[in-house]
């Protein structure tokens, strides 16, 4: 059967050769599956930043679904998910500023996740 390359971000597997594998990787599936993974790991500024310059979608608002999805050209948010949106970048900016002054972690946030962790860990032993 030879080789097979699996693929992460397709989670599919074919068999490993030069042109199978270019095939692939250009592949317009392989693409967004790649695109869709990064987006996940992109920051709120940088997100609320390429919302903005685009126009809302049209058939989107009227409807709630779009034909195109992730790869529509336009925004498919809407006033309020911005403001979320702006809101959460906010308070990002705000916790940035605070870490680089030195501020301390407020008070009870160790003992409040350790006290939950201990929590879970004695409800999963108990089971």
């Amino acid at each position: 059967m030879g080789k097979r390359y699996f693929c992460d971000y397709c989670d599919r597997s074919f068999q490993d050769n030069l042109h199978n594998r270019k095939k692939h990787l250009n592949g317009v599936q392989h693409l967004r599956a790649k695109r869709v993974w990064y987006d996940l790991f992109r920051d709120a500024a940088a997100i609320l930043q390429e919302e903005q310059t685009k126009k809302p979608c049209r058939k989107f608002l009227q409807t709630g679904q779009c034909d195109f999805g992730s790869n529509c050209r336009f925004s498919h948010m809407t006033e309020q998910d911005l403001e979320k949106l702006s809101a959460q970048v906010q308070g990002e900016q705000r916790s940035k500023e605070l870490r680089q002054e030195g501020a301390d972690v407020p008070p009870g946030a160790v003992e409040d996740w350790l006290e939950k962790r201990a929590k879970r860990l004695s409800a999963a032993q108990s089971n």
